[in-house]
Formats: structure tokens, sequence, C-alpha cells
């Protein structure tokens, strides 16, 4: 998508990380406002356009153009697929994704439930696991808890609802955390808003370690 103005646009994440994601940029020195109605979906100023989505659209939303760049959580880019510049990690909202199963089970895994079933296939596959991956949605640990399946794979924080649940992480994927990604025709055609936007968060970013 082609747009004749000269604003940045940014797709940004509803929910919980909205507000760090929007004190950062506004840190790094971007005029970024959300207006107080919560049902605005797009917000603008003189310089910056922020179109509001659901976590798993921001991908598309950056690779296919439609904005320039975007805030999004690493899982959840995995399991898009999506080609898009990946140049900071943010810092914020990290996480792990997990493979977790029941205590005092170590059987054969038979059955995978995920919310990330690309993920969670490609990581079996290169296990040589051939165990069958069911897409759910909501709470998948209750799968594990039903048998529905021997394992899910999932994002864990605290770790809190395993204990809660008799559950236990058995192997770690990956490290989780915001990240800032950017379409790959806009670093080109943006280079003089972009470049220096990469360069200040990076250096916001690296006072998190």
């Amino acid at each position: 998508m082609t747009r004749a103005d000269s604003k940045l646009t940014l797709a940004l994440p509803k929910g919980r990380v909205l507000d760090r994601s929007i004190s950062m940029l506004k840190e790094a020195g971007l005029d970024v406002q959300l207006e107080a109605d919560e049902r605005v979906m797009r917000h603008e100023t003189d310089t910056v356009r922020i179109i509001l989505m659901r976590n798993s659209d921001v991908p598309a939303y950056v690779e296919l153009g439609v904005a320039d760049a975007g805030i999004v959580g690493k899982d959840v880019l995995l399991e898009s697929g999506r080609a898009v510049f990946e140049p900071v990690d943010l810092k914020f909202a990290a996480c792990r994704m997990a493979l977790i199963r029941p205590h005092g089970e170590d059987h054969p895994i038979v059955r995978v439930a995920s919310k990330y079933p690309r993920i969670a296939a490609r990581w079996l596959t290169e296990r040589g696991s051939p165990a069958e991956v069911v897409t759910l949605e909501g709470n998948v640990e209750l799968a594990c808890l039903t048998g529905l399946a021997d394992a899910v794979v999932d994002i864990v924080e605290s770790g809190s609802t395993l204990r809660a649940n008799n559950l236990r992480e058995t192997d770690t994927l990956f490290e989780s955390s915001a990240r800032f990604i950017v379409n790959r025709a806009s670093l080109k055609l943006r280079m003089q808003q972009l470049r220096p936007l990469i360069t200040r968060l990076r250096e916001l970013a690296g006072g998190r370690d």
C-alpha cells in the first residue's frame, strides 16, 4: 500500500504492552498521542499515525506496508512467519516459550496442544518427533489436565499457573520479548525517520539489561 503523506505509520498491539510501547516511543522522540476514547482505532499527530490492532495482526500490517513499523512479541512474530526487518529487542514484556507437561509424566509425547502450531510443529520436527499438533485457543494448559494432549507449547511468565495445576516446564524453546519491526521497503523510503528512531530505541533498550 502506497501512502502519499509523510507521516510515519506504526502498528501497535492493544492490551497490556500498549502503555509501555507508547512510553518508549515518546522517550525515543516521537510525537505520539492516544485519544481517550478506547473505541478509536487510529490516532494521529502532525508526524505520526498510530493504528491499534490485535497483537497477532501486527506482523501482517507491517509486512504488507500498511504500517511502516510496529511493536510485537517475538512469539507472535515467529508464529506469523512474516518477512519483516527486526532491528530492536525492546526488552519488555519478557516471557519464554516452553514445552509443558504434568508432573510425573515422561512417556513419549503423541499429541501436543498449542496456540502456536507453527512454532510447536517446527520444534518437534527439528527433534525428529512425529507428535500431532492440535491448535487450541484459550487456556491450552487444560489440554494436559484433561488428557487431550500429552504436552502443550505455550508462553510462560511467572509459572504460577503451572504450579497451581501441577504442571512443569520440561524444555524452553526460546526467550521472547517485545520487538520493534519494520517494513523492508519503508526502511529505505523513510530512512531519515526510521534510522534515528531505531538507533534511539536500541539505546533505550540497552539501558534495560
